[in-house]
């Protein structure tokens, strides 16, 4: 039993405020996931030449003011750090495959939470109210964001293993259920190149997108892959580069909401959740559909 919510300002005046929506909305599913929280949120988008990793560790001894000269000097490049708690924003303009590779084979205290030129993922253990509050989600700003409370029933609570999972640039994935098939999908995909940070099911979600997306298929064309190939009990909230898409499963039992204004659209596993947001009362809210999938994307229309 998990909590997921996700957040749309098609509003761009109320993008200062998003922090202030949002982190309600995460700490309102506390009840369903006490044990860690998490969540993407979109914002300062990088120009096109440049790449924003969010890394994390559990090593309270990473030194992440030298890493930005390392980097600088191992890749040729420019680089810019902001720590935040036990994680740490970069910026570079070096190519995002050589810093992967350089982190991975150099770095191995270091996990690569998220990376694109939009999106920072922070997670962490706890309630989520101290997460968000170690995070100061609520006074972010942006135009996006998708998070997770988990309540940790396949393995251990951990940072690595709370959502969001990062499924390629600007794209994450936060889910409420259970894969029966994820262990047979994560030897296929391991055969294929993807490589995995935890045991847990959602992230084997995410790397089955990575590894259709890689394939040149659409995220559309990844999600309704998905929906033959993912088998069991799930939402998907899955956080794009201009908005995010939802997407349940051919059965749909897991809970799910939607809300939509003309100033916002969101989502969440229980209405008290989107209750608080401003136009929540005259909102169009609907549960949405088995098997269909729902996309927002920057001209703010669902498809």
């Amino acid at each position: 039993m998990c909590g997921i919510v996700g957040l749309y300002l098609k509003n761009k005046s109320m993008q200062s405020s998003l922090g202030a929506l949002f982190a309600p909305m995460l700490i309102e599913m506390s009840d369903r996931g006490p044990d860690s929280a998490g969540f993407a949120i979109y914002r300062n988008e990088v120009d096109e030449n440049h790449t924003k990793f969010t890394l994390a560790s559990d090593v309270p001894e990473i030194a992440w003011k030298a890493l930005d000269a390392e980097m600088e000097m191992a890749l040729n490049c420019d680089v810019k750090i902001e720590i935040m708690g036990d994680h740490a924003v970069l910026i570079t303009d070096a190519d995002a495959d050589k810093v992967t590779k350089w982190l991975i084979d150099t770095k191995p205290r270091i996990r690569i939470v998220g990376s694109g030129r939009s999106i920072e993922i922070f997670k962490q253990t706890g309630l989520p109210k101290d997460v968000a509050e170690k995070f100061e989600l609520a006074s972010a700003h942006g135009s996006h964001a998708i998070g997770h409370t988990r309540m940790a029933t396949e393995s251990a609570v951990t940072t690595a293993g709370s959502h969001p999972f990062a499924t390629g640039l600007d794209l994450c994935l936060v889910h409420n259920g259970s894969l029966s098939n994820h262990n047979r999908l994560r030897r296929k995909l391991q055969r294929e190149g993807i490589v995995f940070q935890t045991e847990n099911d959602t992230e084997v979600a995410a790397g089955y997108l990575t590894w259709k997306l890689r394939q040149g298929a659409t995220l559309h064309e990844a999600l309704e892959a998905g929906l033959e190939e993912l088998d069991g009990f799930y939402t998907f909230c899955i956080g794009t580069a201009d908005g995010f898409a939802v997407v349940r499963d051919p059965i749909a039992c897991k809970h799910a909401v939607m809300a939509e204004t003309d100033d916002w659209v969101a989502m969440a596993t229980e209405y008290r959740a989107i209750a608080h947001l401003p136009g929540a009362d005259t909102a169009k809210i609907w549960e949405p559909e088995p098997d269909k999938i729902y996309t927002w994307g920057s001209g703010g229309s669902m498809h």
